[in-house]
């Protein structure tokens, strides 16, 4: 359940009329782990799978090549779900220490964080990165945009693409959040096992912080998006070894970090 019809009125030309819209729905997601609450996720319900996957690898929670043991334990018709992860104490990261005991909306991907220390990262940068012009780049966000049917539909959804070196879509994901998307994007190459074959993520939207923080720990090194860049995503893509390249429209562009 991606979309949902409402009716509206429609105002065009000096008359009104009325009108069946299709919206972008946005519903709850409870993650537990280990029959513990950890956080509530609003998102888009489709590839719930991934998404919890591709957060809690992100999250340093959980990073073993083996897929999640997922129950579902509530659902409802309104697209609210609780599922709960069963993860063995060996294989909990030191990102379940700082648990989100808060909210995380559809727009905020650090909400929940306790403390300032829980939003750094720590690794080694990025030294690979593909060649890439603004050709590649048209075509690539051109591909994207023929598969966002949840889009074409609604005009709300994010969208997240992630493309090999070949410049060739490994995956697609949409969600009524920029970060959901990454989430699910990675969640699905990690239960695929192709990962490693990330080059490039796409995003439909603007970048922050938590964009960069996700593409770094998934050893993405490019990150192009339509909408623009923070300063805080700049500076980490700089730190990180990121390309981070921003109103990537037609064949125009603005590179922030390691062009």
């Amino acid at each position: 359940m991606q979309t949902n019809n409402y009716e509206a009125l429609q105002t065009k030309a000096g008359t009104t009329k009325k009108v069946n819209d299709s919206l972008v729905v946005e519903a709850a997601l409870q993650i537990n782990i280990n029959n513990e609450p950890y956080t509530v996720v609003m998102r888009t319900p489709d590839h719930d799978e991934e998404l919890i996957r591709g957060l809690l690898y992100a999250e340093d929670i959980y990073k073993s090549p083996e897929k999640l043991n997922l129950d579902l334990i509530e659902s409802s018709e309104n697209g609210f779900f609780v599922v709960n992860a069963t993860i063995p104490k060996s294989k909990l990261g030191k990102g379940y220490l700082n648990k989100r005991t808060l909210l995380s909306v559809s727009s905020c991907g650090i909400c929940g964080k306790q403390k300032l220390e829980d939003i750094k990262l720590n690794g080694n940068v990025l030294n690979k990165s593909t060649l890439i012009n603004t050709s590649d780049l048209k075509k690539m966000f051109d591909t994207m945009k023929q598969a966002q049917e949840v889009f074409s539909k609604t005009g709300g959804s994010h969208a997240a693409a992630i493309f090999d070196a070949h410049k060739k879509m490994l995956v697609l994901r949409e969600d009524i959040g920029r970060h959901n998307a990454v989430d699910k994007a990675v969640g699905s190459l990690l239960n695929n096992e192709n990962l490693k074959k990330a080059e490039v993520l796409l995003v439909s939207g603007r970048v922050s912080y938590e964009i960069i923080s996700k593409a770094f720990i998934a050893k993405i090194p490019t990150i192009a998006a339509v909408s623009a860049c923070s300063s805080l995503a700049v500076d980490f893509a700089k730190e990180f070894g990121i390309r981070l390249i921003g109103f990537s429209r037609n064949r125009d562009a603005m590179v922030y970090a390691n062009p």
